[in-house]
């Protein structure tokens, strides 16, 4: 794969003169471990079914990362070549991410809700090498569902299955103790070595692509920010084929050779008792996590006195929710706004957090500038809303393939996309979002891939789908709908319309609306926003 990361060399120079480029990769944050101390548990895997955890040391689990990196190679993997992993927060997630970092290829985790819609999209555009799933998960056919798909998978060599009984086993192919050494060099700091698509308003999601300069420049400015070391014990329960788990719950702990605890199935009274057993200190994830951790404690379930710090981001936490979890959890939670492309770009720090997490987003961290301009890109002042553009040392590589989208400018500004505007300290807040998206517990929902889905239902004649609030998870979606002349349409016809289309149900609309008419200008263009205003007391009825 002929990656042409073409965002990286205006920064090469200037990023790595400031430090903020090491030149470092995960494999020398491991070593490190290995020396200091081998028999130090690196990671805790719970899974669902199961009576007892997986415990491992950096000694046993750099044994089994070695074994599956020798695997990929006996599978014809190789320097940039892309291995795609669909797997909930187990240690095989875990290793794999080690083993393509040890060979020199571009790990790719995508979501277990994804489906043959998204999936066979991702896996040619990336011309996948390897695809691993598991056999099963949360009553799903993983094996059966990839199975169908390899017809339609030419680049792809292998698909390996976890827990699978055939050939195509993860044991017998990645766990192997015939193959040879490695003797090909690994990932160098500015090779690509993350895929990880986004979902945008193009109607496809984009190829994020990072390397290990780009990351973890922003988690060491993140392990400052959160004030965390080498002692702590992190909880690992958001999914971790999103960059907050791949990064922040995944990388982190490593870097910082400290501990992880992984929960395959989030469970909020199984995640308190597993962090008191285990002493657990700090997380991140979207809102709806403290507050279902809350609900638990505050109907029987005891809380976890170590747990003291947690980030959240994905969308603006409620203060309520913040003086809750203080309350009831004895947490403080930190706010915080970030991308895909650039990582945690803002954090409310843990000493601030019960003042400034409910009203911002957090301030930025070191190597990455912000502003706010307006739609002639001039800069505006504290407090007036414009258009969010970063820069810096966290800003992705480019888009795979998609240089054309990648909205950075000559001198480096990056457009997210996203309203916001800035306090006279310098905090955050994101004010609205220009691009068609709506977030769903932490999770982006690809509008216009849905749009089209339902623009093709024969009786839909017209459709937008937009966000409306929800106490828990932020933002639901709406299916706003005009009919074909007879035509009639449920929410259960919507529902199994998509189901037949194989689409990730978290992207099903939860309402479907009826309507004579769009709302439009006099020029015929949708109006969204009314929409929007309209769905809005869905949020306040319910």
């Amino acid at each position: 794969m002929n990656f042409d990361p073409v965002l990286l060399a205006p920064r090469l120079a200037p990023m790595k003169a400031a430090g903020f480029w090491r030149d470092e990769t995960i494999e020398v944050f491991f070593r490190r471990a290995l020396e200091r101390f081998p028999d130090k548990t690196a990671l805790v895997s719970y899974r669902q079914g199961e009576a007892e955890p997986i415990r491992m040391s950096y000694r046993e689990l750099d044994r089994r990362a070695d074994l599956i990196a020798r695997g990929l190679v006996a599978l014809g993997v190789g320097r940039s070549d892309v291995v795609t992993f669909q797997l909930p927060n187990t240690w095989e997630f875990v290793a794999i991410t080690l083993a393509c970092a040890r060979i020199g290829a571009a790990a790719n985790p995508v979501m277990p809700i994804f489906r043959e819609n998204e999936l066979n999209f991702m896996l040619n555009f990336g011309e996948s090498k390897v695809f691993i799933v598991p056999k099963t998960f949360r009553n799903f056919d993983y094996e059966a569902m990839a199975n169908g798909m390899l017809a339609g998978l030419p680049h792809l060599k292998q698909l390996v299955v976890l827990d699978g009984e055939g050939e195509n086993s993860f044991d017998k192919l990645l766990m192997r103790a015939d193959t040879p050494a490695l003797s090909a060099p690994g990932l160098a700091p500015d090779d690509v070595l993350l895929l990880m698509y986004t979902s945008g308003t193009t109607g496809e999601p984009k190829a994020v692509m990072h390397t290990s300069n780009t990351l973890f420049s922003n988690l060491h400015a993140y392990i400052d920010a959160m004030e965390l070391g080498e002692t702590d014990i992190v909880l690992g329960a958001s999914p971790m084929a999103h960059l907050t788990g791949y990064g922040f719950l995944v990388m982190v702990p490593l870097i910082l050779n400290s501990s992880i605890v992984m929960q395959d199935l989030w469970d909020p009274r199984q995640a308190l008792r597993i962090s008191r057993e285990e002493g657990v200190t700090f997380s991140m994830a979207a809102a709806a996590f403290i507050s279902d951790m809350c609900l638990a404690v505050e109907t029987g379930e005891p809380p976890a006195p170590s747990f003291t710090k947690f980030l959240s981001a994905g969308a603006p936490i409620p203060p309520v929710l913040i003086e809750r979890a203080f309350r009831v959890l004895g947490m403080r939670v930190s706010s915080a706004w970030g991308m895909t492309e650039c990582g945690a770009v803002t954090i409310t720090e843990p000493a601030r957090a019960l003042e400034k997490s409910g009203v911002s987003d957090g301030r930025p961290v070191p190597g990455i500038e912000v502003r706010v301009v307006d739609a002639n890109g001039k800069l505006l002042p504290a407090g007036e809303t414009g258009a969010l553009q970063v820069r810096g040392a966290s800003l992705f590589a480019g888009y795979l393939k998609r240089p054309q989208l990648n909205a950075t400018s000559a001198d480096g500004w990056f457009d997210t996309g996203d309203l916001a505007f800035l306090d006279a300290e310098g905090y955050l807040r994101i004010n609205g979002r220009s691009k068609d998206i709506v977030i769903r517990g932490g999770e982006n929902i690809p509008v216009m891939e849905i749009e089209n889905l339902l623009y093709k239902h024969p009786a839909v004649l017209a459709c937008a789908v937009v966000g409306y609030p929800d106490q828990r998870l932020g933002e639901r979606a709406c299916a706003f709908v005009t009919l074909k002349p007879g035509a009639t349409l449920s929410f259960d016809d919507m529902a199994a319309y998509f189901d037949a289309q194989k689409v990730a149900r978290q992207y099903w609309p939860e309402r479907l609306e009826v309507v004579e008419q769009m709302p439009a200008t006099p020029s015929g263009k949708l109006q969204k926003f009314k929409l929007r205003e309209l769905a809005r007391r869905f949020g306040d009825a319910a």
